[in-house]
């Protein structure tokens, strides 16, 4: 069974106000990144924002694999493991910093999460490229939904009803109209789902910004 155990380890940057911050990775930290991938971020992001009107294109969870920190995450291969660096190193800002922010469960809320995640049951599953909610197949907004509702019981993240259209014209992305076009399915306008900048603004998150300056 693939299990991921809890330890910490202290990381200190200076981030915005050139004051010392103390971060400390923690399993099930969700990991909030800003991803340069063309019209398809783009349209994601301007129908979306995220916590202080970040733009989040992407999400994984941070978990650990016999002391080794990882980043379980759904992409086009599937839902995958990652090391740490190399997902934190895959977008980075003007200064060289990853253009990641990070959302913990607050310690307030009644949600506990285990110091075990099991990952077993979603590793290795399809992504989802229909952007279903009901299927087998997983997102990353969605892996991150799924693997808290497993772990927790509890739905702690709210769903809500997605948009593929640009709100300044009303009509559909041309990049999801081609999308969606080419898998020959019906656009799932309306349909209940979720995105990163939503999951960011829960109240249930303690947000830090560990890696020193953040672009939107």
């Amino acid at each position: 069974m693939v299990k991921y155990f809890f330890f910490t380890v202290f990381i200190l940057c200076y981030c915005f106000s050139n004051a010392q911050k103390k971060y400390t990775y923690k399993n099930g930290d969700i990991l909030f990144q800003n991803l340069n991938c063309g019209p398809f971020c783009d349209a994601i992001n301007k129908v979306t924002f995220g916590y202080n009107n970040a733009k989040f294109a992407h999400v994984g969870i941070l978990l650990n694999d016999n002391n080794k920190w990882v980043v379980a995450e759904a992409v086009s291969r599937g839902v995958v493991i990652t090391d740490i660096d190399t997902f934190l190193n895959r977008s980075l800002d003007d200064s060289g910093k990853p253009k990641v922010l990070v959302g913990r469960i607050k310690n307030t809320t009644n949600v506990k999460i285990p110091t075990i995640i099991d990952l077993k049951p979603f590793l290795n599953k399809k992504y989802d490229e229909v952007f279903d909610i009901n299927n087998d197949k997983y997102y990353c907004s969605e892996l991150v939904y799924e693997l808290f509702k497993y772990s927790t019981g509890e739905k702690i993240f709210k769903l809500a009803p997605m948009t593929f259209n640009d709100p300044d014209t009303k009509e559909l992305f041309p990049i999801w109209k081609s999308y969606f076009d080419t898998l020959k399915v019906k656009i799932p306008e309306g349909d209940a789902g979720l995105n990163p900048g939503s999951i960011s603004r829960s109240d249930l998150l303690e947000i830090y910004m560990p890696y020193c300056k953040f672009a939107e």
